[in-house]
């Protein structure tokens, strides 16, 4: 295995933890902003209320891209399985 193989294996798994959080991240990114902009409005501080509402829509957001993220894992390992197979 040569540093160039160390290099894709490490990009590989950069962008594939990229694209397992991007769903979960891009979900408490909007919930949070929405939160923050409800609190500016009606000037509620309370320090809960941002956290129950982003913890529930991570969940359905997890319940709902489970598919996609065992896809991409399954694929990924498909990847790594080659690597190990193929051989020099």
């Amino acid at each position: 295995m040569t540093g160039a193989d160390v290099l894709d294996i490490a990009r590989d798994a950069i962008w594939t933890v990229l694209l397992l959080s991007a769903p979960m991240m891009v979900v408490a990114l909007i919930v949070g902003v929405a939160i923050s902009l409800l609190q500016a409005l009606t000037q509620i501080q309370e320090m809960t209320l941002a956290f129950i509402p982003k913890i529930l829509a991570m969940f359905v957001t997890l319940l709902l891209a489970l598919p996609f993220m065992g896809d991409v894992l399954q694929s990924y390992m498909a990847r790594i399985a080659e690597r190990i197979v193929s051989p020099g």
